[in-house]
């Protein structure tokens, strides 16, 4: 999908002075409130003339080089001087910034300038995508002060709130050999309600089409000291009028405005201030020629306040409102909301049939009257990838994807340009599915994760010819697959068990240095018509056309079989023991003779003085005894009596 964008351009010259902190969103820049001005190409970060915060873009972009416009004398605020670029050379066809924002809804400003900063003469094509959905276009040539000066571009997008990752990606496209170039992002939450987010908030982008400020120049935080809560800008009418027609400017003269800068869509008091009117003849009426794309459904506000002090009572100014050539209502200002009161109108627009779309103000009794008008293009959040993007991720990493594949943001999402390089996703019950991923001879160099296990919906993967290392993760064994493919790599350890569903077809790991018994499961699929090929490992074993797998021991060491016959034999021997001591030291009677030995017997000569001292106390028994007559008496050893 091509959109048209509507390019701001810039503001030669900005006005000293510092915005305060409760009027500019974007002032901190702190992520506790998922505030944000980066400087794209930046190399440190700064305060600019009006008080902002600037952060280098080092920790947000996924790359690209660092460039600066060839006239940095015409821009007259840092963060518009610098700029990154992305050559699919180097960085593939998608590059990403990704902002840590919590679930909520945002704004975002991005400005782009070429300014011949390559020296080619030739602006870029390329294509912005915001949470997966894509919302930018630019082709090239650019209008010629775009180029040149530079061209703000706004929406207000839902958060990834869906995802599983904690940041929402802001991605770049190119188209062809063209390298994608921005200068500035900016991005601050809005109001959950604002722009009628009740209803569109979630599944919706609000692209900016033209938002003009009828009675003013140009106005807005970063280019004025005027002051907007989402820090809009409010770009001068005059271009956007049907010059044939006869204006006039009419202002509250001073007069305070009521009901402005009111939740939840935080309308400037300044807009209010100021208003267009018809000329010459009362009939006259007012156009403003709006560009749209006819694909697209838009979201129109038209904004009034009756500050003519000459109009004191209803019915004494009433319009018709014509959108693209029909009547939509009839407005009376003062009925509505009486005098120098802020008072806002929304319409939704579809099916239109040309690229520019008429806002007609045509009188009714008195003059119309316009302050401002927005004017925004209803993008439908593109479906994304159902929550495994932090598995993609983590696989990016193990298996080292180089740069060039672009592995950036939403693996699947937006549909209008391919998935990630080598994979394939298809619509699922909840979201985008990733069923294939073909990443063969891609000079990979890591090894594989088990977070691929996440990928529930895999039916083939082939990273076959790359210089993988490690073993095969269990992971592997997701129920989806239906060919896998390993082959020419360099895995090594036994094959896990877990591979081996019932869809499984092709299972291709020749040529790696795996080993082991191959599981039954698993070389059941050639059994089964399925194709296998083990080949070129020669350490597997235990299925036909591989050898016999030892009955203890395999390269140099005991298999799995040896360590549990090993464990069954100490289990026994210890069993043993164990009854052994039952018998011995439980079930001895009171009369057994104690077996302990005495505490000092930690020696072979302890044992023998032991026993040598036995043997004489023995000897002098027997000796008594011998000499003990009859009668009583003691004889000494010749047969004498004592």
């Amino acid at each position: 999908m091509r959109l048209l964008l509507l390019l701001l351009p810039l503001l030669a010259a900005a006005a000293a002075g510092a915005a305060r902190d409760s009027d500019d969103p974007f002032l901190s820049g702190a992520q506790a409130n998922h505030s944000y001005n980066i400087d794209c190409g930046g190399a440190a970060d700064f305060t600019s003339a009006f008080g902002r915060r600037w952060l280098a873009d080092r920790f947000f972009s996924a790359g690209g080089n660092a460039g600066m416009v060839a006239e940095p004398h015409r821009f007259p605020q840092p963060q518009e001087r610098t700029l990154r670029f992305f050559p699919p050379s180097s960085a593939g066809k998608s590059s990403c910034y990704s902002l840590p924002l919590a679930p909520g809804r945002y704004y975002l400003r991005v400005f782009s300038v070429y300014d011949n900063y390559n020296s080619k003469l030739r602006s870029p094509s390329f294509d912005v995508s915001a949470a997966a959905t894509l919302v930018l276009s630019f082709r090239s040539p650019w209008p010629e002060t775009a180029a040149r000066y530079g061209a703000y571009s706004d929406l207000i997008f839902p958060s990834d709130s869906s995802s599983d990752s904690d940041a929402t990606d802001v991605c770049f496209y190119s188209l062809s050999t063209d390298a994608p170039v921005v200068a500035s992002i900016e991005v601050a939450p809005v109001h959950p309600l604002a722009y009628d987010g009740a209803t569109t908030g979630a599944d919706v982008v609000l692209v900016n089409y033209g938002r003009l400020t009828c009675g003013n120049g140009l106005f807005g935080p970063g280019f004025t000291n005027d002051s907007d809560a989402f820090s809009r800008v409010w770009q001068a009418g005059t271009d956007f009028r049907n010059n044939d027609l006869t204006y006039d400017a009419i202002t509250a003269g001073g007069r305070k405005i009521f009901g402005s800068n009111q939740p939840p869509n935080y309308f400037p008091t300044k807009m209010y201030r100021s208003a267009v009117t018809t000329g010459g003849d009362a009939s006259n009426e007012i156009e403003y020629l709006m560009p749209v794309d006819t694909r697209m459904s838009y979201m129109v506000w038209l904004h009034f306040a009756e500050i003519d002090a000459g109009v004191r009572a209803p019915g004494q100014r009433v319009f018709d409102v014509m959108l693209a050539g029909r009547n939509v209502t009839r407005i009376d200002i003062f009925k509505q909301v009486g005098g120098f009161t802020a008072f806002k109108w929304t319409y939704i627009v579809e099916n239109l049939t040309s690229s520019t779309m008429s806002v007609r103000l045509v009188p009714v009794v008195g003059r119309p009257i316009l302050c401002g008008l927005e004017n925004y293009a209803m993008v439908p959040l593109e479906t994304r990838t159902v929550p495994h993007q932090a598995a993609m991720k983590a696989l990016k990493d193990s298996l080292k994807i180089p740069a060039r594949m672009g592995w950036n943001g939403d693996p699947c999402a937006p549909r209008t340009w391919d998935a990630w390089e080598g994979v394939t996703c298809h619509p699922g019950n909840k979201g985008l599915v990733i069923t294939q991923l073909d990443l063969a001879s891609q000079g990979l160099k890591g090894f594989i994760t088990d977070e691929i296990s996440h990928l529930t919906d895999l039916v083939s993967l082939n990273l076959s010819s790359n210089s993988l290392t490690g073993s095969l993760p269990p992971g592997l064994g997701q129920p989806s697959l239906a060919t896998l493919d390993l082959s020419s790599n360099q895995f090594t350890g036994s094959i896990p068990g877990t591979i081996g569903s019932s869809k499984l077809q092709t299972v291709l790991l020749n040529s790696n240095a795996l080993d082991g018994q191959v599981p039954e499961k698993l070389y059941s699929v050639g059994v089964h018509g399925g194709v296998i090929d083990l080949s070129g490992n020669k350490g597997l074993c235990g299925v036909p056309t591989l050898p016999a797998c030892a009955l203890f021991w395999e390269k140099g060491g005991l298999n799995k079989t040896g360590k549990i016959a090993l464990g069954a034999s100490f289990g026994l021997l210890l069993l043993v023991i164990l009854i052994v001591v039952y018998i011995v030291c439980i079930r001895r009677g009171p009369y057994d003779y104690d077996f302990e030995f005495p505490q000092d017997l930690t020696s072979i000569s302890a044992i023998s003085a032991k026993r040598n001292r036995y043997q004489r106390a023995k000897s002098v028994m027997l000796a008594e005894m011998d000499a003990h007559n009859t009668d009583g008496f003691y004889t000494n050893g010749n047969g004498n009596t004592r």
